[in-house]
């Protein structure tokens, strides 16, 4: 490995080809490998030898964008496009490859990002962007910004993603806009722009958190008349008579909504406040409006 690389992922597995060189293969079939992925590459290794393929020429696909059909089981398996070359991996030792991966492909990345890009819905104006190393600690995001300002925030402290194009530094780009909240407890923005596979991985990432943290729960009227109360600042304390039923009605919504995961509790009866899940859930109702 080159200086500074580090291991991220060693796991016995198995690959397969589904399409070589634009070609779809005729008769596929699994072959036995070991799978590393590092913070620059992953590395499929048998005894003929190893390949080696920098993120930067890697895009994960879902399953139903196989551009051909596949006589074998690949449920457990991750396909990832290399060019005109479509490839299978299933890591025996990783429950969860296609995440693995993307956080790989971000860990000590150099990417661009605008911190704080909005803050309680209000853009600012004097946000620059500006290079970053992306880092993960556990399940925390950790970015290095110039004069060494270090941002952090757990993932599962997301709440919503956007993905846009934007000129971003005189170019093109794509921008992932992720809304968390930061040290002072307030909802902010955060974006994130680089290659194309940088703003990929963390889509994919981020989305993943998002919708493993669903649980299906469908919001009533009345509860997302709150969530959305909540999420535009009404204290807890005068929710009854902003929506306009009793201070009972609002303590069972209360705890509807605490044992969904989508308020946490900040005091013993009437006072809550939206986590990351009530967020999402807000925004997603006030988008149904």
């Amino acid at each position: 490995m080159s200086t500074g690389e580090q291991k991220l992922v060693d796991s016995a597995g198995d690959y397969l080809y589904a399409v070589k060189d634009g070609q779809p293969v005729e008769a596929p079939s699994w072959n036995s490998c070991r799978v590393m992925l590092t913070s620059e590459r992953l590395i499929l290794s048998t005894n003929g030898g190893k390949q080696a393929i920098p993120h930067g020429k890697i895009s994960v696909l879902d399953e139903e964008d196989i551009p051909v059909s596949l006589p074998v089981e690949t449920s457990t398996a991750t396909p990832l496009r290399i060019g005109n070359t479509v490839i299978l991996i299933d890591a025996q030792e990783v429950s969860d490859f296609d995440i693995e991966y993307c956080r790989a492909a971000l860990h000590d990345a150099v990417i661009l990002a605008k911190y704080p890009a909005i803050v309680g819905g209000v853009v600012q104006d004097d946000a620059a962007w500006s290079k970053a190393r992306f880092r993960f600690d556990g399940d925390q995001i950790i970015l290095g910004l110039p004069e060494n300002e270090r941002v952090s925030f757990p993932l599962d402290d997301v709440g919503t993603i956007e993905t846009a194009s934007q000129q971003v530094m005189g170019e093109q780009r794509p921008v992932v806009q992720v809304e968390h909240t930061d040290s002072q407890d307030r909802s902010v923005e955060t974006h994130f722009s680089g290659m194309d596979w940088h703003a990929q991985a963390l889509e994919r990432l981020l989305g993943h958190v998002i919708e493993d943290r669903q649980n299906n729960h469908e919001l009533t009227e009345m509860e997302s008349q709150v969530l959305m109360a909540l999420y535009s600042g009404v204290s807890p304390f005068e929710m009854a008579d902003f929506v306009g039923i009793s201070v009972d009605e609002v303590e069972e919504i209360y705890q509807k909504l605490l044992e969904i995961g989508a308020v946490d509790e900040v005091r013993v009866r009437t006072e809550v406040a939206l986590n990351a899940h009530g967020r999402n859930l807000a925004s997603e109702a006030m988008n149904e409006q």
